[in-house]
């Protein structure tokens, strides 16, 4: 990536990025008024009248300082000359959620992302080789493995956007000197100065030591941290081998093809899967601990959890899963049966209907025990037994919900899972995508 962009001016690299953009589909540059994204939205907007797109501007109004709503009054003023429209998500930053203020202030920012970016729309964000070489470094010093020493990517698909950050490979000093050679006018973070923060350390302190001593470190960090992103794409690929002959789900590891590979790959494996369902990894102490764990006897019931997310073993299997939202003490809610299905942590399209389509009402309560339900072809089923037959794990069991008519059950849905397990004779289930 570096070398190809050496010779391209800054503005032939935006130009180059924008019609490589889906035409039609809104481009979006995260704006927080300093240097990096007042240059990146000044070269977009004039990217945008030789490749026409749709561009606006999204301003994250975090309130954590008093300079904040000058940095709101800069980024209108800039979007109102340049003819942009600007879009402001204020938001809340919980300082007590235990993810440090960068942390946190990161979070509340993505999630402002998600509500304002459409699903299949493009955001760009300003980082360059220098916040790269810093991310590398923190990762270092905080003992991560490949995945976290590669740093940012230049893009990736998050939640269904894509995210893209076209000026990754140049240096600050590059960008600086071009805003200035525009005229682009910026406005400092006054937080930037304090050295409380370890990023800011990194790059107040430390990297000017370095480049004293290694011109080029920057550039050499950020190779690095390229090369860790290349390694760690052929450990997913050989991940993805390991979990195909594991048998393809990785919610549900065989502990007999775990335990035949090596340590390492198992290790990664795990992570793998993880990051397929779309959870956290466990920290590399919890993971440890969970790999002795799989050693227990084959009856043990074991259950691991991290932020987020939790392993349990039965029946000769790992399952990983998220931890869900518990249902509150005679939980029960009335329903149509058409979708959306609510439940407490959200609605779901799922619907359930009489075959002679006729309207009903439905009450879905949790599992009380001694549900019978009759099956077409095979009559009265005793719920619990059916459950056993279905090999379905306990703790989902226990969180099993039935719906209920005219006081009879016709039909029992696993909420974790979002599937339907046993449906009545003379009723149709549906699942789907909202």
């Amino acid at each position: 990536m570096e070398r190809r962009h050496s010779n391209v001016s800054l503005q032939a690299l935006i130009d180059d990025a924008l019609a490589e953009t889906p035409p039609g589909r809104v481009v979006w540059v995260a704006l927080s008024g300093g240097l990096d994204s007042s240059l990146l939205l000044t070269l977009t907007a004039a990217a945008c009248r030789r490749h026409p797109r749709p561009i606006h501007a999204l301003h994250v109004h975090h309130g954590l300082q008093v300079a904040a709503d000058g940095f709101e009054a800069h980024c209108r003023r800039l979007a109102s000359r340049l003819g942009v429209p600007l879009f402001i998500e204020r938001v809340t930053v919980d300082q007590t959620a235990g993810l440090g203020l960068e942390g946190a202030a990161r979070q509340v920012r993505y999630a402002a992302f998600s509500r304002r970016v459409a699903p299949g729309e493009t955001l760009w964000l300003a980082q360059h080789r220098d916040d790269q070489a810093e991310t590398f470094l923190l990762a270092a010093l905080r003992g991560s493995g490949v995945r976290g020493l590669a740093g940012m990517p230049p893009g990736r698909e998050w939640q269904g956007r894509h995210l893209v950050r076209p000026l990754l490979a140049r240096s600050r000093a590059e960008l600086e000197a071009e805003a200035v050679r525009l005229g682009v006018r910026w406005v400092d973070d006054p937080s930037n100065a304090d050295e409380a923060f370890d990023r800011n350390f990194l790059r107040r302190s430390v990297l000017p030591l370095l480049q004293s001593r290694w011109p080029h470190a920057a550039q050499a960090l950020a190779g690095s941290a390229q090369r860790a992103a290349e390694a760690e794409l052929l450990l997913d690929e050989l991940a993805h081998c390991d979990l195909t002959a594991q048998g393809g789900d990785p919610a549900r590891l065989p502990l007999a093809g775990l335990r035949a590979l090596a340590p390492a790959r198992r290790r990664s494996l795990v992570r793998y899967a993880c990051r397929r369902l779309g959870l956290a990894p466990p920290p590399s102490a919890r993971l440890e601990n969970l790999l002795i764990q799989l050693e227990a006897r084959h009856d043990a019931r074991v259950r691991l959890d991290w932020t987020g997310a939790e392993a349990r073993v039965w029946r000769g299997k790992l399952y990983l899963r998220p931890i869900h939202a518990t249902l509150g003490v005679g939980w029960c809610t009335e329903w149509d049966g058409a979708p959306p299905l609510p439940l407490p942590w959200g609605e779901v399209h799922m619907g359930l209907a009489p075959a002679d389509g006729r309207a009903v009402r439905l009450t879905l309560r949790a599992r009380q025990g001694g549900e019978r339900l009759r099956l077409a072809g095979r009559g009265g089923r005793d719920l619990k037994r059916l459950l056993q037959e279905l090999d379905v794990p306990p703790w989902e069991r226990e969180r099993l919900l039935v719906a209920w008519h005219d006081q009879t059950p016709v039909a029992a849905l696993q909420p974790d899972s979002l599937r339907w397990v046993a449906v009545a004779e003379g009723w149709q289930a549906s699942i789907g995508r909202g």
